[in-house]
């Protein structure tokens, strides 16, 4: 990364922005954070003018259904025609005009429907309502009555002679109907019915038979239907006319909005304008060289120093395989600035424990097929880390010649090959997979240890590399640890078991006193320690700590071969389930458990080793990632109907 400083007049700010500063290469900072405040610039603030109009306009395509989303094409003009906001307000108003009719009209249509769904229950009364209802002497109520309520008031009421229900159709248990009651009786009749839970409805005013009135409202909603459909058709036909200006003005105003929020981070004074940002190395060359097409513009290029208000952003550059494993390392914080990048080695180092615990040829290619097609059709950064997961699988499920469990699947290719069978059976090597999962624990604490050195090397910390328990000193006592512990159960020792202990004994001594040499080494102004006492009763259980934790990480890599023993485990119980012959289904469904359940478990597995065993000895993470401005306008999206 290199550090910009660019200043020149106000007015070439906005030119300077849209022209050097929103390709996506260049991060901006605010500037006065690097301005001394003796020289009297300060934060350019402003209203951003552009919002309410976009807001207006973003109102304008929810109300036709539209949705906006990002596009790759730059627009034809950075300026927006003044006229713009008046024929905004006019499209809108005229959408609003027919969307309001037609708002009316399906409330219309809804009250006509409810209408017709009220009379409907009383289709079968043939006799005109207003011939019943403009009575003057009888009421009439028209309502529901439940089932239950329907036979009580047939046994209990039959000898009243004011009670007189006429049921018109059935529905949900109970009967839709009216009753008829004198005025006189009107109050003490309703008092029964309400009683028996009658639930009253009143009908609105019509004329002529319930199913005369709801012909004339079905003929109603069809008519009200129609011209809701004309106007649909004229709001479409509207909207086409002023859809691809409408968009071209919401392209440019999403991009005057953001470049003018650009201007937030320019400090100024008078006339001039300080820009600051950082800018990826192989971008100084063109961005210097847009710069300078500015008249009279000065640019100024540092490389990043102890005395930057913030640290350098961080941009990841790793070949294209390893890309994915990014992910991982992002989720445990991205490098520092100048700190190294593990991902090639997370890359690796994954996908072999991966492929470790879940060795399986046939499951590893159903990992490795189903990542690419989740990842193709949903574009999950997860999904990309299955393939080459599922892959690593398919590799080791050749070693331990398993193929969805089928133990002995990929003998005649063995035999083929010369050899009498498969490399390893797990089942009948299990201090064998276990002393491997050991071994691969070794090397690779010793490999991170390895990775700490030469990333403190890097960053000249020569005491660092020297004397950390992670350091050269750190090394060497794992390593003559790992050779006593070996020769103890009388495994190959590399190492006399006297040298070893010669290095250990020193190694930890050299230990109980590294910040202090670290310290006078990396010229460190806090070395010597305040109080003594203090010191050497911390140091105790630090070095304690580090001879716990040198041992723990290396035992806690046995959970990769106790994976490869219950992968094998509980593929024998798929098969013990499946009887003799092996029956299909539960086979499918065996396979398909096994694959969801220990490929989940693998993945946590292999990421815990990494964090934990890995990550803690080589790697410290904090950076913060580059975000370089790039814009771009947007293009529509109809939904999907």
């Amino acid at each position: 990364m290199k550090l910009v400083r660019a200043d020149g007049l106000l007015s070439q700010l906005d030119e300077f922005i849209t022209t050097c500063c929103i390709s996506g290469d260049f991060q901006p900072e605010p500037a006065i954070q690097y301005m001394s405040g003796s020289l009297g610039y300060i934060t350019l603030n402003e209203d951003n003018p552009y919002p309410p109009i976009l807001q207006s306009l973003q109102e304008l395509f929810d109300s036709v259904g539209v949705t906006v989303t990002e596009d790759t094409t730059e627009p034809k003009s950075r300026t927006l025609d003044e006229r713009a906001s008046a024929y905004i307000k006019k499209v809108r108003a005229h959408l609003s005009e027919l969307r309001e009719k037609k708002q009316e009209l399906d409330a219309k249509c809804s009250r006509l429907e409810q209408d017709k769904a009220q009379y409907s229950h009383f289709v079968s009364l043939d006799t005109p309502l207003e011939a019943i209802i403009s009575s003057e002497y009888i009421k009439i109520r028209f309502g529901f009555l439940p089932g239950e309520s329907y036979e009580k008031l047939m046994v209990a009421y039959t000898d009243n002679p004011y009670i007189f229900f006429v049921p018109c159709s059935a529905e949900n248990g109970g009967y839709w109907g009216l009753y008829f009651t004198p005025v006189r009786a009107a109050e003490e009749i309703d008092g029964i019915f309400s009683m028996l839970y009658f639930e009253r409805m009143k009908l609105p005013s019509a004329t002529g038979t319930p199913a005369q009135i709801v012909a004339q409202l079905e003929e109603q909603i069809r008519g009200v239907k129609e011209e809701s459909a004309r106007l649909d058709e004229a709001i479409a036909a509207y909207w086409a006319q002023h859809e691809q200006t409408c968009s071209r003005i919401y392209s440019q105003l999403k991009w005057l909005e953001a470049t003018f929020a650009l201007r937030h981070y320019a400090a100024y004074r008078d006339k001039y304008f300080f820009y600051v940002g950082w800018i990826a190395e192989s971008a100084v060359e063109e961005f210097a060289e847009r710069v300078h097409r500015i008249p009279k513009m000065k640019l100024t290029i540092n490389d990043p120093g102890k005395q930057d208000k913030a640290a350098p952003p961080t941009r990841l550059r790793n070949l294209l395989p390893f890309r994915p494993f990014e992910f991982f390392v992002d989720m445990y914080g991205l490098p520092s600035y100048g700190e190294i990048d593990i991902t090639a080695f997370v890359a690796v180092t994954f996908t072999v424990l991966f492929g470790l615990m879940f060795g399986d040829l046939g499951q590893g290619a159903v990992l490795a097929i189903g990542g690419f097609a989740l990842y193709k059709w949903k574009k999950m950064p997860l999904a990309k880390l299955i393939v080459p997961c599922g892959l690593s699988s398919m590799v080791f499920g050749f070693v331990f010649g398993s193929v969805f469990g089928f133990e002995h699947a990929l003998d005649p290719l063995y035999h083929a090959l010369g050899w009498e069978g498969k490399p390893i059976e797990v089942m009948d090597s299990i201090n064998t997979v276990l002393l491997l999962a050991i071994g691969i624990g070794v090397a690779l604490v010793m490999a991170a240890i390895a990775l700490n050195i030469f990333a403190a090397v890097r960053k000249k910390h020569w005491g660092e590399a020297l004397f950390s328990n992670n350091g050269l000193v750190g090394l060497a006592v794992y390593f003559a640890g790992v050779n006593l512990a070996s020769g103890f159960m009388q495994g190959p020792q590399l190492l006399p078991t006297a040298a070893a202990g010669a290095i250990v004994g020193v190694g930890l001594a050299v230990l109980f006193f590294k910040e202090i040499l670290i310290g006078i080494v990396d010229h460190h102004p806090d070395w010597k320690p305040e109080s003594w006492l203090d010191y050497v009763l911390q140091n105790i259980f630090e070095v304690l700590e580090y001879v716990l934790s040198y041992f723990s990480n290396t035992v806690s890599f046995l959970r990769v071969g106790a994976f490869v023993i219950v992968h094998a485990a509980m593929m024998m119980v798929v098969f013990s389930l499946a009887g003799s012959p092996a029956n299909p289904v539960v086979v499918v469904l065996g396979n398909a458990l096994v694959i969801a359940l220990e490929g989940l478990l693998s993945g946590i597995q292999g990421l815990r080793l990494e964090f934990y065993e890995i990550f803690s000895r080589c790697y410290e993470g904090g950076g913060r990632p580059f975000r370089g401005v790039q814009l771009a306008p947007v293009r529509r999206e109809q939904p999907q109907k």
